[in-house]
């Protein structure tokens, strides 16, 4: 009896085994079921974007990231962060080379045509026709116009800056000048130069520096254009620079003088052994010329007040254009994602996130008239000389070398303005070095 009893629990405890294994298998296959039918939430599509910048512009990117992830459950937007402007540059060349760029990337758009230019990007216009966030008619014409080649909008302009003159407030009350004023000359500007550079102890060393600025086409071109002189022979399809024409040569003598004749600007040994920008923080450089790049790391001066001024004008008002874009890659997977985020980046919402970080001026017109960007509680006060230049910004060409020519240029501009050759040799050979650049260059008419 007891034997048939314990066969009898044997076999009740075996289905008890064999029931809970079932329900273990019918729950695993439900889970599984549940995955493979998309029940459990399908995976958001991911999308890389890649930046550069200080960490004041990394933490506002992260900031504009986040809010964007936070409002799309369908979509993750993976920030990588390169702080050095030059290995970014290198990196995105590697990147793009190896077909295996961000699907979204920060391009000048000085450097975005070597790229447009081999079907590298993926143009945006149909994107922007159809958005209901933004319209091309929000943004500054000049801004839209310099990421546009052969007719199509190449990356979608977050910020439209110029070239603005830094001054140290303080230094300016101490010599007992007054501030610059909204319309200054060159002669006005050479001489206040002038007497902010100081020689304090009398042992023949400059202490202080009336201005520091970078020898370079770049910053020597709004000069050209203040002299009615060109860069080039056509805007369009340029052939040569045109260094040499009069104007153009006159306004490169000015530029070049300020270190060769007027002895405001630091040589080449004293900016090699401590640059301009690095002057200006310490309060040895009075004036400095830059763009709104410099203006998150200006704001942690906390030992003299600083503002912005427009540059001074020549025989006409002129400035140059900086600006960015959102470009999209053309080997991006998950375009119309992509173009989510650019579209959020560069909507009210977003501008006004990165206008926070104070690097910006924002390209859409109503953003950068806002207190997000005019702020009066945050230095520059003077914000609004960013915006008094919109009108009279121009651009560089849009040519696919012309990278290879500013450098090239620059060599020469910058011998002359350390005087080791003549502003006309530097300006004829700069346009004999550069001839080979535009003969290979793709150019912005269709």
């Amino acid at each position: 009896m007891e034997r048939v009893q314990s066969q009898t629990n044997q076999k009740r405890g075996a289905a008890s085994n064999n029931r809970q294994r079932s329900l273990l298998c019918l729950s695993g296959c439900f889970i599984f079921l549940l995955l493979i039918s998309g029940c459990g939430g399908k995976a958001p599509t991911a999308v890389s974007f890649m930046v550069f910048g200080d960490p004041a512009e990394y933490n506002a990117y992260e900031d504009l990231v986040d809010t964007f992830n936070a409002g799309h459950d369908d979509i993750q937007v993976e920030l990588t962060h390169v702080p050095s402007p030059g290995e970014y540059r290198t990196r995105l060349l590697t990147e793009f080379a190896a077909g295996t760029p961000p699907d979204i990337s920060l391009m000048n758009y000085r450097r975005v045509v070597s790229f447009a230019a081999n079907g590298m990007l993926e143009p945006l216009d149909s994107y922007l026709a159809q958005s209901s966030l933004i319209q091309p008619e929000d943004f500054y014409p000049v801004a839209l116009d310099a990421f546009t080649w052969q007719g199509q909008l190449m990356c979608l302009p977050q910020n439209i800056s110029s070239l603005v003159v830094y001054y140290n407030a303080d230094l300016f009350a101490a010599a007992g000048l007054p501030e610059p004023a909204d319309k200054w000359t060159w002669e006005e500007f050479g001489q206040t130069a002038v007497t902010l550079t100081r020689d304090f102890d009398g042992d023949g060393t400059i202490d202080q520096y009336g201005l520091g600025v970078e020898p370079s086409l770049f910053r020597a071109a709004p000069f050209i254009w203040q002299n009615n002189g060109p860069l080039v022979d056509d805007e369009t399809q340029p052939t040569r620079l045109t260094l040499t024409r009069p104007p153009s040569l006159a306004a490169l003598q000015w530029f070049t003088d300020l270190h060769n004749v007027a002895h405001v600007v630091p040589g080449r040994e004293e900016e090699a052994s401590q640059d301009s920008e690095s002057r200006f923080l310490a309060g040895t450089t009075a004036m400095y010329l830059n763009s709104r790049r410099g203006v998150p790391t200006y704001r942690e001066i906390d030992s003299f007040a600083w503002n912005v001024a427009p540059l001074p004008n020549g025989q006409t008002s002129a400035s140059i254009l900086h600006s960015d874009g959102f470009c999209l890659a053309g080997t991006a997977v998950n375009k119309d994602a992509a173009w989510t985020f650019i579209e959020f980046a560069n909507s009210v919402e977003g501008q006004t996130i990165l206008a926070g970080t104070g690097r910006t001026v924002p390209s859409l017109i109503a953003v950068a008239q806002s207190d997000a960007f005019l702020n009066p509680g945050q230095s520059p006060s003077r914000a609004q000389v960013y915006l008094d230049n919109a009108p009279i910004m121009r651009r560089v060409p849009l040519i696919s070398t012309w990278e290879e020519i500013e450098s090239v240029a620059d060599e020469e501009i910058e011998r002359a303005f350390y005087g080791d050759i003549s502003v006309e040799e530097a300006a004829r050979l700069a346009t004999q070095r550069t001839e080979e650049y535009f003969l290979r260059a793709d150019f912005n008419a269709p």
